[in-house]
């Protein structure tokens, strides 16, 4: 791809703004997002973009005058509560569901995460972007799982716990790759949540296996 400094936009005179479909325009946000992915946000221009998606560069700067906008427009178009829904009547299953789904699109969020780490640090619009289309949805989502939890007697409402859920569950998925060079899977985190978010709710007994077994070697 070529440099940022040669990726300025092309002249823009008397052209009207060509009108996108919602497909197409979702293509470009696609792309975008793939290559920051791929290739880290600093190396992603929108000469590149365009040469991906089989489109002349001017087409993307009529749209988004800036790489910035349009990475904060291509964010926002994926913005959806994908833990919202969960609702299996039980707050330990609805707990491991939510590490099942979290567990289906962690690795490329870690990716885009990690990838646009530098650039979001000096972009206020941005960092909002990114929170708002990967961070808020799923918390607010795992928030009224936990809330639905506590209306059922589950848990008890003010359990200290309760606060440090949605801190647990995504926290583990940046610390992994970190940790073990891993990406958070659904079994990894399944395995997570009934290690260790389960029985700081108190929500986990021992097994029957488990139990049967302590029993035997006692003599019980």
């Amino acid at each position: 791809m070529t440099s940022q400094a040669a990726d300025g936009p092309e002249p823009v005179t008397a052209t009207r703004r060509s009108k996108l479909t919602p497909q197409r325009e979702q293509e470009f946000f696609d792309a975008v997002l793939e290559q920051i992915r791929e290739c880290g946000y600093e190396a992603v221009t929108m000469e590149g973009v365009a040469a991906s998606t089989r489109c002349s560069k001017s087409t993307l700067y009529r749209q988004w005058k800036t790489k910035p906008q349009f990475v904060v427009a291509a964010l926002r178009s994926r913005r959806t509560a994908r833990l919202a829904g969960i609702d299996t009547g039980s707050l330990a299953d609805d707990l491991r569901e939510a590490a099942r789904a979290t567990g289906r699109w962690s690795t490329n969020d870690t990716k885009l995460l990690q990838a646009l780490g530098h650039a979001v640090t000096g972009d206020e619009d941005l960092a909002r972007a990114l929170r708002e289309a990967l961070i808020d949805p799923e918390i607010e989502a795992l928030r009224e799982i936990l809330r639905r939890g506590v209306e059922r007697g589950e848990v008890r409402a003010g359990h200290p716990a309760l606060e440090y859920v949605p801190a647990q569950m995504f926290g583990v998925i940046r610390a992994r790759p970190v940790v073990d060079g891993q990406y958070a899977d659904q079994d990894y985190l399944v395995r997570f949540v009934e290690a260790a978010v389960l029985p700081a709710l108190g929500l986990v007994h021992d097994p029957p296996q488990t139990q049967a077994a302590v029993h035997g070697m006692t003599g019980r």
